[in-house]
């Protein structure tokens, strides 16, 4: 059993996070898909590793993800924020679905996908997401969407938070923190 994830993040919006180093108020909207795309790429080389074998399905404490989990979620949250982006920008003020992440990961038997299907998916979901987010006009960049639980983004502010998330991830794995540049 995975010990379920109730903090609310949004707070990465207003401060550097102490744990993967990365500080989401510096990030310029024109960075988020290189940073998609550099943040993918880094998934896929974990999950194509040589020596990647069986340890990507281990969890290095009872309650915490194994990589291949926490490479699954990345994948499912770049096709999550694709669609709320889309939303977003179609719709006034969208109120997004909720998402159980924690039911996601047991219903999508995270721990027994292939890692090289999953690296694909990755890869495909987070280059879709980066072209997203780098055709939305300045125009459309201060557009909103809303959380059930009353957080609401604005486009530009969405990109930061979703930024985080997977380089936050990656820090979980690999214990290597975001570096500038």
């Amino acid at each position: 059993m995975i010990t379920p994830d109730t903090k609310d993040w949004t707070w990465v919006l207003e401060r550097s996070c102490a744990d993967c180093g990365l500080d989401t108020a510096a990030v310029a909207f024109e960075a988020v898909p290189g940073m998609i795309r550099a943040n993918a790429a880094a998934w896929v080389a974990l999950l194509d590793g040589a020596d990647a074998g069986d340890g990507l399905r281990e969890r290095p404490a009872p309650g915490v993800w194994s990589p291949l989990e926490y490479a699954c979620h990345v994948r499912d949250v770049f096709r999550l924020f694709d669609v709320r982006l889309r939303l977003m920008l179609a719709e006034d003020g969208p109120l997004f679905a909720n998402w159980d992440q924690d039911a996601t990961a047991v219903e999508e038997r995270y721990a027994e996908q292939d890692p090289a299907v999953v690296a694909a998916e990755l890869a495909s979901g987070a280059e879709k997401l980066a072209l997203s987010f780098a055709s939305v006009p300045p125009a459309d960049r201060q557009r909103t969407g809303n959380r059930s639980d009353g957080a609401r983004f604005t486009v530009e502010s969405f990109a930061r938070y979703l930024i985080h998330d997977p380089v936050h991830h990656l820090y979980d794995v690999t214990g290597q923190k975001h570096q500038e540049g």
